[in-house]
């Protein structure tokens, strides 16, 4: 599969899979991860053809964005994707939405990324005092120089959401979507096909639930579930791994071939901490399930939440 993407209304144009980066450099969120594995990541997802790399200042307070930075030096610019996000003021540990810290933000990011230009940034999180509009209007001014190409929004509620998209220049969300956590298919995905935004969703394999490599006696590494909850995920799981055995593919690249496929999904950016798993997720880019399976995968999951 190389369907390619139209961001909202931009000009940004992405295959539906990159590479999500809070392991490359991620050091306040994980532990035991090294740079030298994150460069290789970085540079495996682009030989592999996987040219969407997102990343953020809070994924190693920028050395995440430096490691990005550093690897496409060798690339061609123009042929990449990059995204990013800020709102977290470090000095005060603050959520900051403000137009000055924004662009601020910004000019930061371009000096770690070692680029001219981000395609995509997104307020990462919302504060609790900027308008939203406001603060979009100020990325507005960012894209309008040339310094942003598509303005995204993270982690906001759809009344932030359509705060924000007040004057229609939001191109892009982020936000916690998956097999396993579907509220968005309620009224979010509605609202934003109707204003022609594009969604990511983030923790597409359920911080590796999805993967396939758990079973029944796995419950109590995954306490947010009840045993029950949990027994009814590994039976759903179990009709994926029939599906995913006729494709001779994994579990985790069935599931990501069927966001793929998902009309309301336009990136999904599984993360990697080695570039192995690279390898392995690029490989779901190779199947095309059929109607009945991704019917049969949906179904399977409906009433999992």
């Amino acid at each position: 599969m190389t369907d390619l993407v139209k961001i909202g209304n931009t000009d940004v144009v992405s295959k539906k899979l990159g590479l999500g980066t809070n392991k490359v450099g991620g050091h306040n969120i994980f532990t035991g991860l090294k740079d030298e594995d994150g460069y290789a990541v970085v540079k495996e997802s682009i030989e592999s053809g996987i040219t969407t790399l997102d990343t953020a200042y809070m994924y190693g307070l920028g050395r995440s964005e430096e490691i990005i930075g550093d690897v496409i030096q060798d690339y061609d610019r123009s042929k990449l994707v990059i995204a990013t996000k800020a709102a977290q003021d470090s000095s005060n540990n603050k959520v900051d939405n403000s137009p000055e810290f924004l662009k601020k933000s910004v000019d930061e990011a371009l000096k770690r990324l070692k680029t001219d230009y981000i395609d995509i940034f997104y307020i990462h999180f919302p504060d609790e005092k900027t308008p939203k509009d406001q603060a979009v209007r100020a990325l507005n001014e960012l894209k309008k120089s040339g310094k942003i190409r598509a303005i995204g929004v993270s982690n906001f509620s759809l009344d932030q959401i359509k705060e924000a998209n007040k004057d229609g220049l939001v191109d892009i969300v982020e936000d916690n979507y998956s097999l396993l956590h579907r509220d968005a298919e309620k009224e979010l995905f509605p609202y934003l096909k109707e204003n022609k935004i594009s969604f990511v969703p983030y923790f597409p394999l359920a911080s590796g639930l999805l993967t396939g490599k758990y079973r029944f006696s796995d419950s109590d590494k995954f306490s947010q579930y009840s045993r029950e909850k949990f027994g009814d995920i590994i039976t759903s799981l179990e009709i994926v791994e029939k599906i995913a055995d006729r494709y001779e593919a994994t579990v985790a690249q069935v599931i990501l071939a069927w966001y793929m496929q998902n009309p309301n999904i336009s990136i999904v950016i599984p993360g990697a901490r080695k570039p192995e798993q690279v390898d392995q997720n690029v490989k779901s880019l190779d199947i095309k399930l059929s109607d009945k399976d991704y019917r049969t995968i949906d179904e399977a999951f409906m009433d999992v939440e």
